[in-house]
């Protein structure tokens, strides 16, 4: 079903974000809380803004009362002028005196409701309360070994070279480190992921979308993509001389296909598959997770992403997060299903999953999915709003997103799971042969 709209006017510059100050101020320990327990490198700064805000929103509420006394008085003036021409120096004095202190306390209203909003602004989302505070919480197991052991002979960077189905030489000539060209069937096995996941997807009433892989940099701002993440280390593909970024995800353009709109939401929540090409700028300051597929700057995604009423939210991330274990048991992959710690939690995310699938060659678990829930933290610097009647007022609507195929992460997965090397064969999923030309190995 496509996206339905009940405003569909163009898209354009966004507006400042709408923040809920009033709720702010009244949930200030779960805010607090929060902060806290993200461990963000900007705690104290934050936690110290946060204490000034009910004394700043009480102040504004004054500035704003002076703010209507004064232009009471102004047109109370106004009036004795017209009806008292003997006084009329002395009235046009005070009208002046009048408006330089409207101007002056405007400012000063002015200056502290962008204070606020700054505040507002740099505030990650609510942790919500079944979320562990340092270590992820196991949920449960996927396809379960007798014994987790590391294997280096299962390697896939050795393996896939070997093989003539990845050039990582090329990719690094051509471009830089990082990058890498699938060859041959490693190629086909990321179109058979593809097929397969979008097929999934759309089974599971989500309708099809190609978004662009470059975005406005408020788009990528509005959805909680920082310059710079936690490590100081750069998060996005900036294009010079604009305002411009490569997306890191199709998250961010499937988030503002509905930015500045109200949702039809009367016949349940929009739900969206989108393909795209992401960027990642950070791919190679992590150390041993740089080599071959695991971390690199460029790759293929197909992403699931969800609008919603509050009411809903809850369920659908369970929902997603179910669609990703059934994804990662019928590939045969070993894995775990984690509730993600929030010192783990991006900006926006209230509360997380991510699916870690066995990687022996590696030697150890490693991230293959992901799904956040992020209540309406989104939606207020996107304005996306719904109606699920005509009658009813527009709210936010809550944004959730997923991971239903992070291709390269998945070929390292099931080349270091499924290669035999008594054959030197990697056997395919059985999910996975249709859309492999019936191949059933590699």
């Amino acid at each position: 079903m496509l996206l339905k709209f009940c405003s569909t006017a163009p898209l354009r510059q966004l507006k400042r974000a709408h923040f809920d100050v009033k709720s702010i101020v009244k949930n200030l320990p779960q805010h607090l809380a929060s902060i806290k327990a993200r461990q963000l490198a900007t705690e104290d700064e934050l936690v110290a803004q946060l204490h000034n805000l009910p004394a700043q929103q009480e102040d504004l509420r004054q500035l704003s009362t002076e703010k209507v006394e004064i232009q009471t008085l102004r047109k109370a003036t106004e009036r004795k002028i017209k009806q008292d021409a003997s006084r009329d120096h002395e009235l046009r004095d005070q009208l002046k005196s009048l408006k330089t202190e409207f101007q002056s306390t405007s400012e000063k209203h002015r200056q502290l409701q962008e204070v606020v909003y700054e505040t507002c602004l740099s505030l990650p989302n609510l942790v919500e309360d079944s979320v562990p505070a340092e270590e992820p919480e196991l949920v449960q197991w996927v396809n379960p070994l007798s014994m987790y052991r590391a294997e280096p002979a299962r390697d896939h960077v050795q393996i896939l070279v070997r093989k003539g189905l990845v050039d990582f030489k090329a990719g690094a000539d051509i471009t830089g480190s990082s990058w890498y060209y699938l060859l041959g069937d490693a190629a086909l096995l990321e179109q058979a992921l593809i097929a397969y996941a979008t097929a999934r997807a759309r089974k599971q009433g989500f309708s099809m979308c190609i978004p662009p892989s470059i975005a406005r940099c408020e788009i990528i701002d509005a959805c909680g993509f920082r310059p710079r993440d936690m490590n100081n280390e750069q998060q996005i593909y900036h294009i010079a001389d604009s305002q411009l970024g490569l997306t890191a995800t199709a998250e961010i353009p499937l988030a503002g296909l509905a930015a500045n709109r109200v949702l039809d939401l009367s016949s349940g929540p929009r739900k969206v598959c989108g393909v795209s090409r992401s960027y990642r700028a950070e791919a190679g300051a992590r150390g041993k997770d740089t080599r071959g597929l695991y971390r690199v700057h460029e790759f293929t995604k197909v992403e699931l992403f969800c609008w919603c009423t509050p009411e809903e939210s809850t369920r659908i991330l369970e929902e997603l997060r179910e669609f990703q274990t059934t994804i990662v048991s019928e590939l045969g992959l070993p894995a775990k299903v984690l509730n993600m710690p929030a010192n783990d939690l991006g900006a926006p995310a209230y509360k997380k999953y991510d699916v870690e699938a066995w990687m022996p060659g590696r030697g150890s678990f490693g991230e293959i999915t992901s799904t956040s829930n992020c209540l309406d933290f989104q939606s207020r610097r996107m304005h996306t709003k719904f109606k699920t009647s005509p009658q009813e007022k527009p709210r936010y609507a809550h944004t959730l997103n997923g991971t239903a195929m992070a291709i390269p992460r998945v070929i390292l997965a099931i080349v270091e799971n499924f290669y035999n090397p008594g054959t030197d064969k990697i056997a395919i999923p059985l999910v996975l042969h249709p859309y492999m030309d019936n191949k059933t190995e590699i």
